[in-house]
């Protein structure tokens, strides 16, 4: 191929699907209250994610598990569990 050629040479890549299907959207908002605050206390914390930032993140994916919007695998895999300081009770 020429420089300057039509399409640049790029080769398309096809994209996948991700693994479990898309991650649902909480369109309903019926956990918003809860990453709100999350988001409050991030900013207030100038970003460090201390033990109260990570109680209001366990409490919002605990919601969107109780809302069925977000599927329990998602809460098992270890970063989950690190991120919300859950104990490996399977």
């Amino acid at each position: 191929m020429g420089f300057g050629a039509p399409g640049g040479g790029a080769v398309p890549v096809k994209p996948t699907p991700p693994e479990r299907g898309s991650f649902p959207l909480d369109h309903d908002g019926e956990c918003k209250h809860l990453i709100t605050d999350y988001l409050k206390c991030l900013k207030s914390r100038r970003g460090v994610n201390d033990d109260e930032c990570r109680k209001l993140a366990k409490s919002y994916l605990s919601c969107r598990m109780d809302q069925y919007v977000l599927g329990l695998y998602m809460l098992l895999k270890e970063s989950w569990l690190i991120l919300c300081d859950l104990p490996l009770a399977i």
